[in-house]
């Protein structure tokens, strides 16, 4: 079956580091899967994709502008058309693909078979009134609409009502490309806590920079990710007088690397769908702490740390206590790297291939 995956880019996030790890998989059950961008400038998550030997077309290609990358632009449903020609199955990402693949498939006549993820538990369109109604248009016209987790599924029904092409398939991670030794964390000069998440209002990094100013001098930052609030988050890190303290690495494809140089991994979200960077910091070999919130608890909980959401000091507690305890350290380790496994993204590949080929019978 020939099926076409549908993102705005390829530029850094969960989602679009799926598209990497999940399309050549499918790719070696023997589907022919695609990935159509609306934007298609080169990324380094874009030319990973093509050497392992994926497709990709683009609707456009210019610089990423987190003022406006073209994405809503209202030609895109006319660029759209010509894309859903020889295709059993349209399968989109993200809130501007969601839209417009449906009215492009409406306004020009196609038939094919339209399948979506919904990547969030969350999202601000359902706090707005007016959006819901054409949110109920958006789902009703996808023959499968798929969360990424249980809670994403309740939290989707709980505001568009019950369906059965409502289900959940839990979001992967490519586990072997994380795992690393446990590190053996004795007394040292520095201790170096990181987190991956876009400089996004929802990633919480004010709780991380709080936990910091209670840590001693000896503890370090480093943020990897890129987004909005980049110069808002910097000049924050000079106002608490943390700025020596706090390492800003942008996009990076090393993340396993940065990873296993770390001693804390740490996730302080507001909310998460199912978070993929929360499997990564598990499967690394180092304790993972994330604060107590949907899409965090249900994988992080029994395994790593989770603390009160907001809670700065518990956050350094839990931070402090794992750097200086090392029988404790390598306890959380072990229990995350056991958690990571029941997300690698092959359960994952498997079972949208069984919901493909249910949805072609």
């Amino acid at each position: 079956m020939r099926i076409l995956h549908v993102i705005t880019t390829l530029d850094t996030g969960g989602a679009e580091r799926l598209m990497v790890d999940l399309l050549p998989l499918l790719n070696a059950k023997g589907d022919q899967a695609e990935l159509l961008l609306f934007n298609g400038f080169r990324t380094h998550l874009r030319t990973e994709l093509e050497q392992r030997g994926v497709l990709v077309h683009e609707l456009f290609s210019k610089e990423f502008n987190y003022k406006g990358s073209g994405v809503y632009n209202p030609l895109n449903i006319k660029r759209l058309s010509r894309f859903l020609n020889g295709y059993d199955i349209i399968h989109t990402h993200n809130t501007a693909c969601q839209f417009y693949v449906p009215l492009a498939k409406t306004l020009f006549g196609k038939k094919v078979i339209l399948v979506t993820t919904e990547h969030s538990s969350n999202n601000r369109r359902r706090d707005i009134w007016w959006f819901k109604p054409i949110d109920r248009w958006m789902y009703k016209h996808y023959d499968a609409v798929v969360c990424i987790s249980e809670k994403a599924q309740t939290s989707l029904e709980g505001y568009i009502g019950k369906s059965e092409k409502v289900l959940t398939i839990n979001n992967g991670v490519d586990v072997k490309r994380f795992v690393r030794p446990i590190k053996n964390v004795l007394a040292q000069e520095d201790y170096i806590v990181t987190m991956v998440a876009g400089l996004r209002v929802e990633k919480d990094h004010e709780t991380v920079f709080r936990a910091l100013t209670h840590l001693p001098g000896n503890y370090h930052l480093k943020l990897v990710g890129i987004g909005v609030r980049e110069p808002e988050l910097k000049a924050l890190t000079q106002e608490m007088g943390i700025q020596d303290r706090v390492e800003f690495l942008g996009l990076r494809s090393d993340v396993p690397d940065i990873l296993e140089q770390s001693d804390v991994v740490v996730l302080s979200s507001h909310w998460e769908g199912l978070s993929l960077s929360s499997v990564e910091g598990m499967a690394s070999g180092r304790p993972f702490i994330a604060s107590d919130v949907d899409g965090l608890r249900e994988v992080v909980g029994g395994a790593g740390v989770l603390f009160p959401h907001g809670d700065d000091k518990s956050l350094a507690e839990s931070i402090q206590r794992l750097c200086e305890n090392p029988a404790y350290y390598r306890e959380v380790a072990e229990a995350c790297q056991k958690r990571a496994q029941q997300y690698d993204i092959s359960l994952m590949a498997d079972s949208y291939h069984k919901l493909y080929q249910s949805l072609l019978q």
